[in-house]
């Protein structure tokens, strides 16, 4: 085999391997569960929101 021919190999080989961890950590990505904190205000506003209800029983 010619040097040429063994440079083009591993190139392959590289290329399938970065390839192939690329889609692995997409898949993991999209796999994870995003959670987004509740802002400060929106807990007060349920709060006052359930005391009106309440109150209005």
């Amino acid at each position: 085999m010619s040097t040429f021919t063994i440079v083009i190999i591993v190139m392959v080989a590289v290329v399938a391997i970065v390839l192939l961890l690329s889609l692995f950590t997409i898949s993991k990505g999209y796999a994870y569960k995003h959670e987004v904190d509740p802002l400060p205000g929106e807990d007060s506003n349920k709060d006052d929101n359930q005391e009106e209800k309440e109150e209005e029983k």
